[in-house]
């Protein structure tokens, strides 16, 4: 893709003149921070880092871009974990933050109508002040953004039971590359109009256009909440648990497994009692009327009798928000002291997650490497980490992590359940995707990017 051209000395004095000196960064010792996100950096920072507040100014800059071939890279949080706005060519960053405004929620119509930069849990506390609750729950739902989720079709433990982003975008309001503006979708729960371009751009990591304002699906709040920690002898014993769970006839919002190696972090910070001979857990959670769901947590772990212990139930919310931090911060926990790490989403069916990992042991095992195993069991979600404490390490992790992207594909599983292809694992895209389905791909980039200005580098390879 490309050749690009720099944006330059006269390419910067034109954005600071289209949005002011407040929204326009490019002092070289001040850019460093946006040169990626928790998957991938570019070696070089940007020329540029803008900050626009209206769609009007999203579109000065695309623009401009577009009129000079110079590469724009969206930017949500950078919370993101494959690289997705990493400016692998230079250019500008186009962050989002500054639009950050909840324009509308509507009590009787069940949505939201917001700007790219608002923080997930802001919308997620105004939603619940009007008895409301927006689902889709990132581990960095403290930080990241529902543009940035949006673009990455982001999903989280609640996905379960309500859906992924894409299920709850009704409508967006984005830019095209060249500065046009495209409205798609509706305000209305139903609607089956024309092609599902709404559909299209969520998920397409800031490819296709850069979104400026989304209408979001809101549910009613559940009223109660209960949640359990379930621990099992091994992780091959928990996720054998999992369809059994399934045919109990129950709707869980949250299944979550975390491995042995996870229970190691989980030791080391000491948050969260953790037994001797717990070798896995399912944190588990059901919604609804009080009576409802506890009825609903009874019956569900009456399918778990292979527990080591009797399940761990939360008494009050205290209880449970303990258990969460923990899961939110695993992240970080389990690689605390590696030398290094390799941190996947792979996804496979539930009834070979058990497969999976007894197979990612077998490969840990062989290549001197560790491993710890969390994530969303209930769709298939596994986060796997290898990780390594000497030198030697990083030499066999390439290989160790090709060899489960292969298994995962074997298993009838994707390369990655939420965290998106961007640039770390676009190489890879042809061993899930023929040639017919990564052609169409390409067809549809160059209708929407022609010139290829928009996030180059990133999903096709």
């Amino acid at each position: 893709m490309g050749p690009f051209r720099r944006l330059g000395a006269a390419g910067r004095r034109e954005l600071l003149s289209l949005l002011g000196p407040d929204a326009v960064l490019a002092d070289p010792a001040l850019l460093d921070p946006y040169r990626g996100d928790f998957g991938d950096r570019s070696e070089e920072p940007p020329e540029a880092v803008v900050f626009p507040r209206t769609t009007r100014d999203v579109q000065a800059v695309l623009a401009l871009a577009s009129r000079e071939g110079v590469p724009v890279t969206p930017r949500g949080a950078g919370t993101g974990k494959a690289g997705g706005c990493a400016p692998l060519h230079g250019g500008i960053v186009l962050s989002t933050s500054r639009m950050n405004g909840i324009l509308e929620i509507h009590e009787g119509g069940a949505r939201a109508v917001v700007e790219p930069g608002v923080v997930t849990r802001d919308l997620r506390e105004a939603a619940e002040a009007r008895g409301l609750f927006y689902p889709p729950d990132p581990a960095s739902l403290d930080t990241c953004t529902l543009g940035g989720n949006a673009a990455t079709n982001a999903g989280g433990p609640m996905a379960l039971k309500y859906g992924v982003t894409r299920e709850h975008v009704l409508g967006l309001e984005a830019v095209l590359p060249d500065g046009r503006i495209l409205n798609t979708g509706r305000r209305t729960l139903k609607g089956v109009a024309g092609y599902d371009l709404t559909a299209l751009l969520v998920g397409s990591e800031g490819t296709l256009a850069v979104l400026t304002r989304l209408v979001l699906r809101l549910r009613p709040r559940p009223r109660a909440v209960e949640t359990a920690l379930v621990p099992f002898a091994t992780v091959e014993a928990a996720a054998r648990a999992v369809p059994r769970i399934w045919t109990s006839g129950i709707q869980p919002r949250v299944l979550e497994l975390l491995d042995g190696g996870a229970l190691a972090a989980v030791r080391r910070r000491g948050a969260v009692p953790v037994g001797e001979g717990w070798g896995a857990v399912l944190l588990v959670e059901t919604d609804g009327e009080p009576g409802g769901c506890r009825e609903e947590m009874d019956r569900l772990l009456d399918r778990v009798a292979d527990a080591v212990e009797a399940p761990r139930r939360s008494r009050d919310e205290g209880e449970r928000e303990a258990l969460w931090a923990v899961r939110r911060e695993m992240s970080a926990a389990v690689k605390e002291g590696a030398r290094g790490w390799s941190s996947e989403d792979v996804t496979v069916p539930t009834d070979r997650i058990a497969a999976l990992c007894a197979y990612v042991g077998e490969v840990a095992g062989e290549g001197g490497l560790r491993v710890a195993i969390y994530g969303h069991a209930g769709d298939g979600n596994l986060h796997v980490n290898l990780l390594y404490d000497a030198a030697a390490g990083r030499a066999r992790l390439r290989d160790a992590t090709e060899r489960i992207y292969r298994r995962t594909l074997d298993e009838g599983g994707t390369l990655t359940g939420e965290h998106g292809i961007g640039s770390t694992k676009r190489a890879w895209l042809p061993w899930e995707q023929d040639e017919t389905a990564l052609g169409l791909q390409r067809d549809l980039k160059r209708i929407f990017d022609p010139k290829g200005i928009l996030n180059p580098g990133k999903v096709l390879p």
